[in-house]
């Protein structure tokens, strides 16, 4: 009887621990960042690629309409709590939010120059930063000053080619979006990272956003898009600045300047899309 139960007690801790690693292991086998993940084991193929996303482009300008810019609903986003910012683009850390603040500030010495408002950003309901304002009777300390939504024109965007061979089709796999200062509105001339923000995370926020986080159809006003199924449509124009490889160059890094870049740049493209063309030669 002592043997039997002894017998029953072994299979049962066997069997929990089996559960238990079959699941951790399930877990293991998908990116977690991913908003459709792709199993590693059905993946024949995979590559990282950067982009460089300007909002300014004609291609782009649906992202970046009046009051409803795809910057300001993310800045709007961080300082409501709903989303949070990242330190890189390997999602690994994250960034506070004051942080994230502080690298939105003008440099005090630089606020005639970009024409910020002492009203920081934000839309009609109040948004963020703020004016302190002058006193009846004293003087206050100075407003603190920030960029506005439409100067940040500038994400890079991080994101996986990859060959899903049960399926038999290529998924671009959107990871994170870079929010960037472009040089031309830094006193040093060099573009400045606000924050990285995990893509899973903001389709979820353009989702829950019907009314304002909206693709601009300039052709037909009466049929909008959803930002996250423009994204998830490619609707967007970006340059390749990065693949993935051993020594983790940039394209401007091994380029001896910007025209030999941006020929350097369209191909890669060009390889990418001759890849995914010849996937049906084999």
């Amino acid at each position: 009887m002592e043997k039997s139960l002894f017998s029953i007690l072994i299979l049962f801790l066997v069997g929990f621990i089996s559960l238990e690693s079959s699941a951790q292991e399930e877990k293991l086998t998908y990116n977690e960042h991913s908003v459709y993940p792709i199993p590693h084991i059905n993946q024949m193929y995979k590559r990282t690629v950067w982009r460089r996303m300007d909002l300014k482009e004609k291609q782009n300008r649906p992202f970046f309409s009046t009051s409803n810019e795809i910057t300001r609903i993310i800045i709007n986003a961080v300082t409501d709590g709903l989303i949070y910012p990242y330190e890189d683009d390997s999602l690994n850390k994250r960034m506070s939010k004051e942080q994230f603040f502080e690298n939105l500030k003008l440099p005090t010495d630089e606020e005639d120059d970009f024409g910020a408002t002492d009203a920081g950003f934000g839309d009609d309901s109040g948004g963020w930063g703020g004016d302190s304002g002058w006193g009846d009777e004293e003087e206050s300390a100075p407003s603190i000053q920030y960029y506005d939504a439409t100067q940040l024109n500038i994400m890079r965007i991080k994101e996986d080619m990859i060959f899903d061979q049960v399926r038999s089709r290529l998924y671009w796999d959107i990871q994170s979006f870079e929010m960037i200062i472009p040089a031309t509105e830094v006193a040093t001339g060099i573009e400045k990272t606000v924050g990285v923000f995990r893509y899973k995370d903001l389709e979820q926020l353009f989702r829950s956003m019907p009314d304002r986080a909206i693709w601009y159809n300039r052709q037909n006003t009466a049929h909008h898009r959803n930002m996250a199924d423009a994204f998830l449509l490619r609707l967007f124009s970006a340059r390749v600045v990065k693949v993935s490889n051993p020594r983790d160059d940039w394209i401007q890094d091994i380029s001896p300047d910007q025209r030999s870049a941006l020929f350097k740049s369209q191909q890669e493209e060009h390889k990418l899309i001759e890849y995914e063309h010849n996937l049906w030669e084999y």
